[in-house]
C-alpha cells in the first residue's frame, strides 16, 4: 500500500488516472467473480437494459475506481488551490445553512462517485468533518489510509463506537458523513425499498437525526465529463418524519434516506458501487439473490 501510494501519487495527476483507470480495467477483466455480481446487480436494478448497456456502465465503474485510486494517492500532496482547478461546489449554501443550524449535520452519502476524495475536499478548503467507517482487516493499512484522510482535521469515527460517537458529535454541532448504501444484517438494518426490492439497511442514521434534530442533507462528489471536473454536490436539507411512533419513524426516515441515494445513483448509474452484494440480506422466508 505504501509502495502503491507514493509511486502512483508522485507522478503527475493525469498521468496518475490514466494509470488508475489501467488498473481498473485490469481488474475489471481479472476478478470474474465481482463482474458477475455487478452484472448481476444491473439486470435486478435495470432489467429493462440490454447486457451490451450493463457491461458498458460496468466497465465505466471500473474506470471510475481507478480514478478514485488515483485521487487517493495524489491526495496528500492536493492544496485548496490545486484541487479547486478540478473541484466544483454545487449546493454548498445548503450545507452552510445546514451547519448554521447549531444541531449538527449528518451528511447523506454511499460508495458513489468519489468518496474519499469528497470528505477530504470539505475539509482542505475548511470544513473538517467525521467519517463513519469500519476498521480495515489489516491494522496497519487502516492506520495509514486513515492517516491520509485525517491530514486537514477529519476525524474517523469506527461503527464499533458509532452511537456514542455520533451523538456526541452532533452534540457539539459538528458535521459527519456516513456511507449509507451498504447490506447489513438485524437488528442493525432494517428492510427498505433499493431500487424496487427489499434491502436490509442501516437505521442508525435515521435513529440520531431523531433524537438530535440534527440536519440531514445528501452529499456526492460525482465525476462530470462534461467538463473533465468533480461536482460536490449537497441537496437541501431533509424533513424528518415525525409521527410519534418510533420504530414506524426510524423506518420511514431510513426508507427515505435510501430513496434519496437511489435518486443519485440512478443519475450516475456509472458512478456507483455495483460489485457489493447490496441485497444479501433478505427478510425472512425469502431465498438468496446471490
Amino acid at each position: 500500500m505504501w509502495l502503491l501510494v507514493h509511486a502512483v501519487g508522485a507522478l503527475p495527476r493525469r498521468a496518475a488516472r490514466r494509470a488508475g483507470a489501467w488498473v481498473g480495467a485490469i481488474a475489471f477483466r481479472l476478478l470474474g467473480r465481482l463482474r458477475g455480481v455487478g452484472l448481476h446487480n444491473l439486470a435486478l436494478a435495470y432489467p429493462e437494459w440490454s447486457d451490451e448497456r450493463r457491461l458498458k456502465t460496468l466497465r465505466l465503474v471500473y474506470r471510475n475506481l481507478g480514478y478514485l485510486l488515483a485521487e487517493f494517492c495524489l491526495m496528500r500532496r492536493y492544496s485548496r488551490e490545486q484541487a479547486g482547478e478540478f473541484i466544483e461546489y454545487d449546493g454548498l449554501e445548503h450545507y452552510l445553512a445546514a451547519r448554521e443550524r447549531g444541531k449538527g449535520v449528518l451528511v447523506l452519502t454511499g460508495h458513489l462517485g468519489a468518496w474519499e476524495l469528497s470528505s477530504f475536499y470539505h475539509s482542505l478548503v475548511g470544513f473538517p468533518m467525521g467519517l463513519v467507517i469500519r476498521r480495515l482487516d489489516n491494522p496497519l493499512v487502516d492506520e495509514f489510509v486513515n492517516r491520509i484522510r485525517t491530514l486537514h482535521g477529519n476525524r474517523v469515527i469506527h461503527k464499533d463506537d458509532f452511537a456514542r460517537g455520533l451523538i456526541s458529535a452532533m452534540r457539539a454541532g459538528e458535521t459527519v458523513g456516513i456511507l449509507m448504501d451498504t447490506n447489513m444484517t438485524p437488528p442493525q438494518g432494517v428492510f427498505v425499498p433499493f431500487f424496487g426490492m427489499d434491502a436490509c439497511t442501516a437505521s442508525g442514521l435515521a435513529r440520531v437525526a431523531l433524537r438530535t434534530d440534527a440536519a440531514v442533507l445528501p452529499g456526492f462528489l460525482l465525476w462530470d465529463e462534461a467538463s473533465s471536473k468533480y461536482r460536490l454536490r449537497f441537496g437541501e436539507r431533509m424533513e424528518l418524519v415525525r409521527s410519534g411512533d418510533a420504530d414506524a419513524d426510524v423506518l420511514a426516515n431510513t426508507a427515505a434516506f435510501t430513496a434519496m441515494i437511489e435518486r443519485y445513483v440512478r443519475a450516475n448509474p456509472e458512478q456507483w458501487l455495483w460489485m457489493h452484494r447490496r441485497w444479501k440480506t433478505r427478510p425472512p422466508g425469502e431465498e438468496g439473490i446471490y
